[in-house]
């Protein structure tokens, strides 16, 4: 199945500190796109995989759970400890919730974390009725393009595979009781003006990790897809400034090399 024109995975080989990425549900990496090439451009190693299920149409999407998605990240994370000696983690939505399970199960492999708007909670009252409707209703309406920004849309699907919703629901319910595991310095940045993912997601975030080095910023110009938002340049900058702080190598050398995609297929190859 082809990937949607802008949803393909993005890497770049640069120096010895690495950067993953992880995009939201039912999104693609079109959404952290111009973040992964900020950071590229300043000489970090990126990696910015395309989630199984995600990035061609719905319908492959409704055959794949939250098993498939952090097996992806999970695997790019090794990669990148591979190639690099420090590595950072990022994640946007569900992407953030990708990248807290991550700094949960592999400790001090990450070096710190930056969340944008992380998702802890499959909220209202359809989450309730999600194990049964699933088998009655196939979709619901999309998620995403909640955007402030005029003329700005992000590359993803205009439908939710429910049974996909579901598993999401038990995975953020996983990754809520793992949270306490998380030591890593952390940067949390959200937008009170969010449609998607409410604000008591983040607060129920910093109030439940255990890490001690912790910057929460709002976001107030931006709604659920930040990165894309009118506060896309302070989240670039501040996650740039976070690294530099955690890793001294950053910023003494010039980036090297192409920046570059890769094509891949909706298994993120």
């Amino acid at each position: 199945m082809p990937v949607l024109p802008g949803a393909e995975p993005f890497r770049h080989e640069g120096g010895e500190v690495g950067v993953l990425l992880c995009h939201g549900f039912t999104g693609s990496p079109q959404s952290l796109r111009p973040w992964a090439e900020y950071l590229a451009e300043r000489g970090l190693t990126v990696a910015l995989p395309l989630l199984p299920g995600h990035g061609t149409r719905w319908e492959d999407m409704q055959l794949t759970g939250w098993q498939d998605w952090y097996a992806e990240v999970d695997r790019e994370l090794r990669a990148l400890r591979e190639r690099c000696a420090q590595v950072f983690v990022f994640g946007l939505s569900m992407g953030a919730a990708l990248t807290l399970r991550l700094a949960a199960k592999h400790g001090d492999e990450v070096s710190g974390i930056v969340v944008v708007n992380p998702a802890n909670k499959v909220h209202g009252a359809a989450a309730h009725a999600l194990p049964v409707l699933r088998h009655l209703v196939r979709t619901v309406s999309g998620i995403t393009s909640d955007i402030a920004k005029e003329g700005v849309a992000e590359v993803g699907y205009d439908r939710v595979p429910l049974h996909a919703a579901h598993s999401m629901r038990n995975f953020y319910r996983m990754v809520d009781g793992e949270l306490p595991q998380v030591t890593q310095p952390m940067l949390l940045l959200h937008s009170p003006q969010d449609h998607v993912v409410p604000p008591v997601d983040s607060a129920r975030i910093l109030s439940r990790v255990s890490s001690t080095d912790v910057t929460e910023i709002l976001l107030e110009q931006s709604y659920h897809v930040a990165t894309l938002d009118h506060d896309a340049d302070r989240i670039f900058e501040e996650s740039y400034a976070f690294i530099a702080r955690l890793a001294p190598s950053v910023g003494k050398r010039a980036g090297t090399g192409q920046v570059g995609q890769q094509e891949g297929t909706a298994t993120g190859g």
